[in-house]
């Protein structure tokens, strides 16, 4: 019965005085997924604010507002509000001096607290309240976390984008700092402490391999990978750990683009495939760096740089023709003109024709010879193509049969026959009674026979079009997704929605 109120909750064509009636019988769980839906009145808002979790999420929708909220007795409801900018700046006041130390974490992360709550929750006695406020404070606050005695605090200084360059510097050389006198790992364990990766401990929270022999080394690496990912960090500081001994350095830095041309290149010829991988797709490597790259036979380094949003059209046919890519849309597929769109439709590789295929602005021209490929991992490509007649469809099933079926149903303009014909295929195809069951144009009879298949089930028990009393069946069935879905159906009857209010 739960899962079919969480359903009901959802149902869009449920009336105004079975939705009150729903607010009055609901559980914490029922009132969170009324407060989801977007045609409740102020007065049902107002009901559901008695429950927590609804009333945050309606914090957070805008359709509370300060004063429908007491910070005292709701204080999650009233981080929400501040989280949005929406609550009063005393609320702030009197939630950093809260006992609960997940509240003060929560209200370290708002935007735009008053300057004296965050030198307070600066000085707050846990390290967790301290260590969010550093990973979003403005620039003054965070230059002056960055001596803070703790790594924590200092990786999240380290990672936040709003700390000045200078003191990101420090940050990754340790100059001008003092040493951090505590970490993660000399807090709970003592030193010398090397955690196991293994470790089967069910109360350790430790990070595999985190380390501590008195100088929070595991911590301070951290620190200085997180001020390399930092795009504030600059440049000058960064290019030195080019050659650092840890690959985790060396491909963070191969992801930044304000790099000199010579540290692309060195990266380029790095010994670890991740680290050249990560490099090429980087839109700030040369086109010089580009075909160097197409040649490194690395760990996903080739299909990296298919995603290079400048990649040369005759380096993209190489590397398609060597590597799998997948069906994505490439963005110098994307960005092709149109005499580069009609070459690349000429092209003898056809995982390059796939490629294009999946655009969806092509001319009908150029979609109608992709739908005429013979290679079937084009035509599975194009197949969800708008515009495409029914008797294409159904020359595509002809050709290539359960390689393209499901492709085929995803089709926006396929019939409601052409969709009875694709769920009654044999042998069937397990994808394509799922993209049925999405369809809008899908029928009873197609929807009837998805309900076969244990994944198409629950989606079939969503769609309108599925016949009511098979709707009100599958209110009982074993599957609480299925119960779940059937009670969300707006065609389910209305004597059927009020037998499951209590």
């Amino acid at each position: 019965m739960r899962h079919a109120l969480l359903g009901l909750a959802e149902n869009t064509a449920l009336p105004p005085e079975l939705i009150d009636q729903l607010i009055a019988t609901a559980d914490a769980d029922v009132a969170e997924a009324v407060a989801c839906r977007s045609d409740l009145s102020r007065v049902q808002v107002a009901a559901l604010s008695r429950f927590e979790g609804a009333a945050i999420r309606l914090a957070h929708e805008g359709r509370l507002t300060a004063d429908d909220v007491d910070p005292v007795a709701q204080p999650r409801v009233a981080l929400a509000l501040l989280e949005e900018r929406s609550g009063r700046p005393e609320w702030a006041r009197l939630l950093a001096a809260d006992p609960l130390v997940e509240t003060r974490e929560k209200l370290a992360a708002c935007p735009g607290l008053p300057h004296d709550v965050m030198q307070t929750l600066g000085s707050d006695p846990d390290v967790r309240v301290v260590a969010e406020l550093a990973l979003w404070a403005p620039a003054d606050i965070a230059g002056e976390l960055a001596a803070h005695s703790h790594a924590d605090v200092r990786r999240s200084v380290a990672a936040n984008e709003g700390t000045p360059a200078t003191v990101l510097a420090s940050l990754l050389t340790g100059d001008g700092l003092p040493s951090a006198r505590s970490c993660v790992v000399c807090d709970r364990e003592p030193v010398p402490f090397v955690h196991d990766p293994s470790c089967e401990r069910s109360d350790c929270s430790l990070p595999p391999g985190a380390s501590c022999d008195g100088s929070h080394e595991s911590a301070a690496q951290e620190i200085q990978q997180m001020a390399l990912r930092n795009p504030a960090a600059p440049v000058d500081a960064v290019v030195g750990f080019v050659s650092h001994p840890s690959t985790l350095m060396r491909v963070e830095l191969a992801a930044r683009t304000d790099l000199p041309a010579q540290v692309y290149a060195q990266l380029a010829e790095d010994p670890i495939p991740w680290v050249r991988a990560t490099l090429a797709d980087n839109p700030s490597i040369s086109e010089n760096l580009i075909r160097t790259l197409a040649t490194d036979r690395g760990h996903d380094v080739q299909r990296r740089l298919a995603h290079h949003p400048e990649l040369p059209l005759d380096v993209l046919s190489d590397v398609a023709g060597n590597t799998r890519i997948g069906p994505v849309l490439l963005p110098r597929i994307a960005s092709a003109s149109g005499a580069e769109v009609t070459a690349l439709a000429a092209s003898a590789i056809p995982a390059v024709r796939m490629l294009l295929a999946q655009r969806r602005d092509l001319s009908p021209e150029i979609r109608d010879a992709l739908a005429d490929d013979p290679d079937a991992k084009v035509v599975k490509s194009v197949a969800p193509h708008p515009g495409l007649s029914e008797a294409q469809l159904r020359a595509m099933v002809t050709r290539h049969g359960a390689r393209v079926l499901a492709k085929v149903a995803v089709n926006p303009d396929a019939t409601a026959q052409l969709l009875e014909d694709l769920a009654q295929h044999r042998p069937p195809v397990q994808k394509a009674f799922r993209e049925i069951a999405r369809h809008p144009s899908a029928t009873a009879v197609a929807l009837l026979a998805c309900l076969d298949d244990r994944q198409a089930r629950p989606l079939a028990a969503r769609h309108p079009a599925l016949p009511l009393s098979a709707i009100v069946e599958l209110l009982h069935d074993e599957d609480w997704q299925v119960v779940e879905a059937a009670a969300a159906n707006p065609s389910l009857p209305l004597a059927a929605m009020r037998e499951l209010i209590p």
